[in-house]
């Protein structure tokens, strides 16, 4: 048939088609990524236990500890449930004396909190990387058509490939500490070998809306004082000090991340979508937006994690515990709050 049989091209329902993709090869690549996938990817693993919060993770891991039910019955369900909660401050520091076990109990709690509070931020993590791929691939597979049409040099598709290399290898590292975390966790609450798999939340929690003062701070820590020998409360104080300080720059750090950082690549990113709309930015502009916006969601996750593994410090410290170190605040790296001394 030639091309004056052809049938008549609908102009009107092309133009819609064309319209579904507001951002031109962006759009275009991801329909076909969706739609014409060949081998889609494997199912996630079903889980066998749902912990929603940290305090369902506490609750469980005082199960795997059958001495803590006495604790817990000496203490009350009132404040058991605070502890679970994480509201730590409102066990006067005088029950210690009066609750056998009862620092057992709180250091159990503390490390439960901590593994499930790791595990969520890898979880979320593994989320932003999944993305940042995505762009990645994108990038480099335009980068590869023009390459194929002679519009690009081998060169100048290098710098797509490379990055689509870094970005694979990254959510390779994301993956893996989420499977360490997550192990860790099933370790921590005792259920190694009955549990391959929790169910967790997408994201942490949000950052709380009022810090602990420095005044609550010094009370309860000379309450605290009150209840032990003279070498143990000179430790005290110092050790208070810097939970307190981890716990006010890693809130600093994680809002700042938040409201500054995150919300600036957000805006850099929709920026860049308008301008390439309106020719003035070409596709990779977008894609390297996109993949720093990504970027900076997953170091505010991490930030994040850092301030509620502070936050489980302090108030673990505040009931005289003592941690071999304090969170690091170096950015993307795993969290350095060391399990409790016993």
């Amino acid at each position: 048939m030639g091309a004056e049989d052809a049938p008549p091209l609908d102009w009107r329902e092309a133009n819609d088609t064309v319209g579904q993709f507001q951002r031109g090869h962006i759009d275009v690549l991801r329909w076909e990524q969706a739609n014409l996938k060949e081998t889609p990817e494997p199912p996630a693993p079903a889980a066998s236990l749902s912990l929603q919060t940290a305090a369902d993770a506490v609750r469980r891991a005082w199960t795997a500890h059958l001495s803590l039910a006495g604790v817990q019955a000496q203490l009350g369900p009132a404040l058991t449930e605070a502890v679970a909660q994480g509201r730590w401050m409102m066990v006067d520091p005088s029950m210690h004396r009066r609750v056998q076990g009862l620092g057992e109990l709180l250091a159990v709690a503390r490390e439960a909190r901590q593994a499930w509070i790791q595990a969520v931020a890898a979880r979320q993590g593994v989320g932003f990387h999944r993305e940042s791929l995505i762009a990645a691939e994108t990038a480099h597979e335009l980068g590869r058509r023009m390459v194929q049409v002679g519009n690009w040099s081998r060169l100048q598709g290098a710098p797509a490939s490379l990055a689509l290399s870094e970005a694979r290898m990254a959510l390779q590292r994301a993956e893996y500490a989420q499977a360490l975390a997550e192990r860790e966790l099933i370790r921590v609450l005792g259920l190694t070998g009955r549990h391959d798999h929790v169910a967790l939340p997408d994201s942490l929690p949000a950052l709380p809306d009022a810090l602990i003062g420095p005044d609550a701070v010094d009370a309860h820590l000379q309450r605290l004082r009150a209840q032990l020998q003279r070498a143990e409360a000179m430790r005290a104080a110092p050790r208070t000090r810097m939970a307190y300080e981890a716990y006010r720059a890693s809130h600093v750090l994680a809002a700042g991340y938040r409201d500054e950082i995150l919300k600036t690549r957000e805006l850099m990113a929709e920026e860049a979508v308008l301008r390439y709309n309106g020719m003035l930015k070409s596709v990779w502009d977008v894609l390297s937006e996109t993949r720093q916006r990504f970027a900076a969601a997953a170091e505010t996750v991490n930030a994040q994690r850092d301030f509620w593994l502070a936050e489980a410090d302090l108030q673990w410290v505040l009931q005289g515990g003592e941690p071999a170190s304090f969170v690091s605040l170096g950015g993307g790296g795993a969290a350095a709050s060391a399990a409790p001394a016993h």
